[in-house]
């Protein structure tokens, strides 16, 4: 992949870093498991001013199949965590991040072969050093909407709150959740906010002509085609939302970002960080992917809103991605990699000539990079 020469560019938390006697399905089930990976960071500013990046952590069974059966994880409101077990034959696991059930021949139903849960990390001023991992405030399942686990959080402050988005995995909905907290270490479940297969929900920072705006991702299975001279792609697109409360939201009538024609973002994308307020207008990270390899390449790009009215996108890179996977910074973590070519960015942090940039590296570990600000188009 490209090397883009940024001033900072590391891998600063890993499964390594991960005490297992610390993590719960290990301490609930008494299996022995293991770390698929500590991925796709929320990034925040904590009052102290260090960082804090809300880590994804991936748990599996270290024996997933035994006896011709494949075990996964569940969580229940009665029992906790416990352990489901599924004849190997009836399964596609082609897919190393999730597996299909065959006998379901008229819909796609899938589980998955680790479950997340959210481990708050404290990490210095810059995001290089690792301060303290706070296991006492880990967040796990609560209700039955996640039942196979909460993923992917992104953090906004707006005011003197942190709100921090989730997707909430289960067999009633795959959902994104609200939390929220005052100091930014300790979080409430609100609820639900997005319903159905809505992913990679991202907050913009403060009221914009006095509306909350987010960045959403619905999926589906059903697409239409696009008019023949169309230089845009039938499929997953990030979408704009408006909400009076941070509760209710309403999709805005305008379509926002898409999948397009000769560009790297031709086979989906999805909402990154947090927006960002910026000379230039709202500058807006999001990923997205080309064909390549099993799962396609993940990148990260960017575009830039208007202040005043977050609906009219002015600039939008789609060929030059800011981050690509690295190989340089994953080299000592190959015999755990088992993904490639993937970079997900989902935390931002603004310095005095640079960004703080938080990326999930190959499902694997969280990257933090310092972009200085003269790669973006803010003149």
């Amino acid at each position: 992949m490209k090397n883009l020469n940024y001033l900072n560019d590391k891998i600063v938390f890993a499964p390594n870093n991960i005490s297992l006697n610390r993590c719960p399905i290990h301490n609930s089930t008494g299996l022995e498991t293991y770390i698929l990976g500590a991925f796709n960071p929320g990034l925040t500013r904590l009052p102290n001013g260090n960082l804090l990046i809300m880590v994804r952590v991936a748990e599996s069974i270290k024996e997933p199949i035994k006896e011709g059966k494949f075990r996964y994880i569940r969580w229940s409101c009665e029992n906790g965590y416990v352990v489901e077990e599924h004849p190997t034959f009836q399964l596609d696991t082609s897919d190393p991040r999730k597996f299909r059930f065959l006998e379901y021949d008229h819909l796609k139903v899938f589980g998955l072969t680790s479950f997340s849960w959210l481990l708050p990390v404290e990490l210095s001023p810059d995001g290089l050093d690792i301060i303290n991992i706070h296991y006492d405030k880990i967040i796990e399942p609560l209700t039955s909407y996640q039942e196979y686990g909460v993923e992917d959080p992104r953090i906004t402050k707006i005011e003197n709150t942190y709100y921090m988005t989730s997707c909430s995995v289960s067999s009633e909905r795959h959902s994104t959740t609200l939390y929220s907290s005052e100091n930014g270490l300790d979080y409430t479940l609100l609820g639900i906010i997005m319903d159905h297969q809505n992913k990679d929900m991202v907050l913009f920072p403060e009221k914009i002509n006095g509306k909350y705006y987010a960045l959403t991702r619905p999926l589906g299975e059903l697409y239409f085609t696009v008019p023949g001279n169309s230089e845009y792609l039938p499929g997953t697109s990030i979408n704009l939302a408006e909400s009076p409360d941070l509760l209710h939201w309403k999709p805005t009538d305008t379509p926002y970002i898409r999948a397009r024609n000769n560009s790297l973002i031709s086979l989906k994308l999805g909402g990154g960080a947090p927006p960002i307020k910026t000379d230039a207008g709202w500058l807006i990270l999001f990923h997205g992917v080309d064909k390549c390899g099993p799962i396609g390449c993940y990148r990260t790009f960017h575009a830039i809103a208007e202040k005043d009215c977050p609906e009219k996108i002015l600039f939008i890179n789609d060929q030059d991605p800011i981050l690509e996977s690295s190989n340089d910074l994953t080299q000592k973590y190959s015999e755990q990699i088992y993904l490639n070519g993937v970079v997900f960015t989902t935390g931002i942090e603004e310095m005095t000539d640079y960004f703080i940039v938080a990326s999930g590296e190959l499902d694997l570990a969280c990257r933090i990079t310092h972009i200085e600000k003269s790669h973006f188009n803010l003149s």
